[in-house]
């Protein structure tokens, strides 16, 4: 079969294992290994409680140069003092002697409950056994994006392939994120390989904008984790002339790692725990970016809108509502709004519409809510979910 798997890219090998970290008995530990250093970037929480892999990660990716991923689900090392550090970088010594790698060029992410120290024991057998399972198959690649998950009940992978000088250059993705989902990162890893050549500033400017305008557009719970990181690894093995200014290959390979992106994170807030549908909620025609934000924010942010999405409830009157103390100026009369494509209220009044048909319209996977203010120009976008029972009895049950 076409290999579509961060091994796709030239270059990278994967591997995944059951190390005994998820109570599942899953996979739950693998790794990412690149043939070279790599140039690479990444973006991580902005929340300050901050995990010891995060701290390590972002100190070792300032060079701009990495060459091998490490990654455990179950346990995500936070909140564990000085004793995570010397475990994280452990972790990085380990597999930097094994794979005569510098251990500066090893970024570690962990996911998973917050507060409990890793069972090393367990984590130096399953890179052992990692190490001893690393191959540039499809299979291998399948794997990490499975042993990456927590409550998330389905893996995320994207694809893309293009050409760049008349050469063929590919890059792909793996993601997971359920639930502690909110802008500015979510609890959510992703992992990037591609086999471009590309400077690290032009790298890093890429992934900066693409997860601006998609994992950090995305919403679940509001919760923002300790833990989230974004990062992307270029082999340069595609042959293709470095990329080293803003020019039309740049703008092609910016599309593409925008679209791995915005594809991973779509299905992160289509598998929002508890989730049955997803919804983009997408506000336009505010006074400026600040306030358009503002107003997307508060309909997504609203439980009580999230839980009529999950009713198939085209209930406006609260959207409109969350609207209006959110703090955007517009004119109510000039107000208007759509929910999966049918206009409920329009210039400040509600509008006659079948609730039956469009109740089946909100019952799809996949629908809008389109806000309209009539003050400006601007406009914003969020990912979201309903709130579910589903949600209310996986957080009650997950111990984190």
């Amino acid at each position: 079969m076409t290999n579509q798997t961060i091994t796709a890219p030239k270059g990278f090998q994967a591997a995944a294992v059951k190390a005994g970290l998820k109570h599942s008995g899953a996979l739950d530990l693998g790794l990412i290994v690149a043939d070279r250093p790599c140039t690479a970037a990444a973006v991580f929480t902005t929340n300050k409680i901050v995990s010891a892999p995060v701290v390590v990660s972002r100190e070792h990716v300032r060079s701009g140069k990495l060459q091998a991923v490490f990654v455990n689900a179950g346990n995500s090392n936070a909140c564990t003092g000085q004793r995570g550090f010397r475990d994280t970088l452990a972790i990085c010594r380990q597999v930097g002697r094994a794979l005569n790698i510098d251990p500066h060029r090893i970024l570690v992410a962990s996911t998973g409950i917050i507060g409990e120290f890793l069972p090393m024991e367990k984590v130096r057998s399953g890179i052992e056994a990692a190490l001893a399972a690393l191959r540039y198959s499809p299979q291998a690649g399948g794997n990490l994006a499975r042993a990456i998950l927590t409550t998330d009940t389905k893996k995320k992978t994207a694809y893309r392939k293009i050409r760049l000088g008349g050469k063929t250059v590919q890059l792909a993705g793996i993601a997971k994120g359920s639930g502690m989902i909110a802008p500015n990162m979510a609890t959510m890893l992703a992992f990037i390989t591609t086999d471009a050549d590309i400077s690290p500033a032009l790298l890093r400017r890429s992934l900066s904008q693409s997860a601006a305008v998609t994992f950090n557009k995305v919403t679940v719970d509001n919760h923002t984790s300790t833990s989230d990181t974004a990062v992307v690894l270029a082999s340069g093995l595609a042959g293709n002339t470095r990329i080293t200014r803003q020019g039309t290959d740049y703008q092609k390979f910016h599309q593409a790692l925008w679209q791995i992106c915005d594809d991973l994170a779509r299905q992160i807030a289509a598998d929002g725990e508890g989730a049955t549908c997803a919804v983009t909620v997408r506000v336009t025609e505010a006074a400026n970016p600040r306030e358009a934000h503002q107003a997307v924010r508060a309909i997504v942010d609203s439980p009580l809108v999230r839980c009529a999405f999950f009713g198939a409830d085209p209930n406006w009157g609260r959207i409109v509502s969350a609207i209006g103390y959110s703090g955007a100026r517009f004119n109510p009369d000039k107000l208007t709004c759509k929910v999966a494509g049918v206009t409920v209220f329009r210039n400040g009044r509600p509008t006659p519409f079948n609730r039956s048909q469009l109740s089946r319209k909100m019952k799809a996977r996949q629908w809008q809510v389109h806000v309209c203010l009539g003050a400006g120009k601007y406009e914003d976008f969020c990912y979201t979910c309903d709130l579910s029972h589903g949600y209310v009895t996986i957080n009650a049950d997950y111990h984190t």
